[in-house]
């Protein structure tokens, strides 16, 4: 957070205008798809072998029951989700969305991914101010499409989109949010 601090602090203090978006997964390491996360290990980590079969080990095959009531169901295997009380559920949620760090750098944004969180964020000379806008909110746009396409989902109730300048006209002189982006 503090290079996302330190990146918009610096494009104010040069007169540029900056926009931040801040995005939220809705139960986000209870929705991994473990065939999606298994492939992406092999085809873009090149990880295979032993340590995909151990990976796949640590995914597959567990089993879960659900109380309710003092009754308590039939165990169920489970099929999507990374355990978040460990350390390897963490690593495997990280590797499992790094393509968005690419796709916003397509967009000429920068990025911050911490956990369920996603800080998308740019900045432009005021005059290229709208161009900035619309670039973020297309960003935006495809990160919700790239989730949906991996089982993910963005929270709109969650998600901020932020725009500041440093201009002295006291309608820019604080953060102001703009419309919420559509995620569909």
């Amino acid at each position: 957070m503090a290079r996302v601090l330190s990146d918009i602090l610096m494009a104010l203090d040069r007169g540029d205008v900056a926009a931040l978006a801040l995005l939220d997964l809705t139960a986000a390491f209870d929705t991994v798809d473990h065939s999606i996360l298994l492939r992406r290990h092999r085809e873009s980590y090149g990880i295979s072998g032993v340590a995909l079969a151990w990976i796949s080990s640590y995914l597959t095959g567990r089993q879960q029951p659900v109380c309710h009531a003092g009754m308590q169901s039939m165990l169920e295997y489970i099929k999507f989700g990374v355990p978040q009380g460990s350390v390897l559920g963490h690593l495997l949620f990280v590797l499992y969305r790094a393509d968005l760090v690419p796709l916003i750098a397509d967009h000429c944004l920068s990025s911050h991914l911490y956990a369920d969180d996603t800080q998308v964020y740019g900045w432009s000379s005021p005059s290229d101010a709208s161009m900035l806008q619309a670039n973020m909110l297309q960003c935006i746009h495809d990160v919700a499409r790239w989730t949906c396409s991996n089982r993910l989902q963005l929270n709109a109730q969650k998600t901020v989109h932020l725009v500041r300048s440093c201009t002295p006209s006291p309608s820019h002189s604080q953060w102001r949010r703009t419309s919420r982006p559509r995620l569909s």
